[in-house]
């Protein structure tokens, strides 16, 4: 079976670098470009190198192959998703977006780039977070129209530039849609009075090298439920987003989630 030609975009990053790390081991990826921006101070590095492995002869560029590509996946900055996901528009490859932090209008974008070429929009790449957002959904579901409160506590790494996650805030976009809440607090200070009905709660914590921590808390009087999920590495991020460029690479025009790849 031919393999996946696979284009790595943020390759200098530190999720960029695991993926070139796993995807040189994976059978059915074959690393055909790593891409990062155009004056980055790796740009020409060898992106085996970079990642630890060894050099693969493969230079960090600022732009994708001029062709042979089957599927990029993205993790960069919010203002890169956008330029990437036009540029794969443009040469109809299937783009897989893991970064965070996108604005209304970028979501936007994705959405009608999505009717050229497949697209895969992940907050979270991890096959354990995308099974607790079904999970949350279900108990979401089951709690809608009871005495419930929801706060949502996440941690991160000191380096993470958006609060609260991109997951975080997933995870409370499947809760209201169950229970109706319309407010969100971020964080609480002061005295501001007694909790309202219609509100999720959250709370960001960055702290060291954390990769990543997410509870949910159902709150009744008397009794609660905690949903959490913690990873210790980011190869669980770089495993299921490999998995799910392999997915993507063979789909029609469309918008898709990690719930679609894993049949959930």
């Amino acid at each position: 079976m031919a393999k996946f030609r696979t284009v790595i975009h943020g390759a200098a990053g530190r999720m960029g670098r695991r993926l070139i790390a796993l995807g040189t081991q994976d059978p059915d990826i074959e690393l055909v470009a790593a891409v990062d921006a155009a004056g980055h101070d790796h740009q020409g590095d060898d992106a085996g190198t970079l990642a630890g492995i060894g050099a693969l002869g493969l230079p960090i560029t600022d732009a994708l192959p001029p062709s042979g590509a089957d599927v990029v996946i993205d993790f960069s900055h919010p203002a890169a998703a956008e330029a990437i996901a036009q540029a794969c528009e443009q040469r109809g490859i299937p783009l897989l977006v893991a970064t965070t932090g996108l604005s209304d209008a970028q979501n936007a974008l994705m959405a009608a780039i999505s009717e050229s070429i497949p697209v895969l929009v992940a907050p979270n790449t991890s096959l354990a977070v995308n099974l607790l957002f079904k999970l949350t959904g279900e108990a979401a579901q089951a709690f809608a129209g009871h005495d419930v409160d929801v706060e949502i506590l996440e941690r991160h790494h000191r380096f993470k530039e958006d609060s609260p996650s991109g997951t975080a805030l997933k995870f409370g976009e499947i809760i209201a849609a169950a229970m109706g809440q319309t407010k969100a607090a971020h964080g609480r200070e002061g005295r501001p009075g007694a909790r309202p009905r219609d509100e999720i709660g959250y709370h960001a914590i960055r702290v060291g090298d954390n990769t990543g921590e997410h509870t949910i808390v159902f709150g009744m009087l008397g009794e609660l439920v905690e949903l959490s999920v913690k990873t210790s590495s980011r190869d669980c991020y770089a495993i299921g987003a490999l998995a799910a460029a392999k997915w993507l690479a063979s789909k029609g025009p469309g918008m898709y989630l990690m719930s679609d790849v894993l049949g959930l």
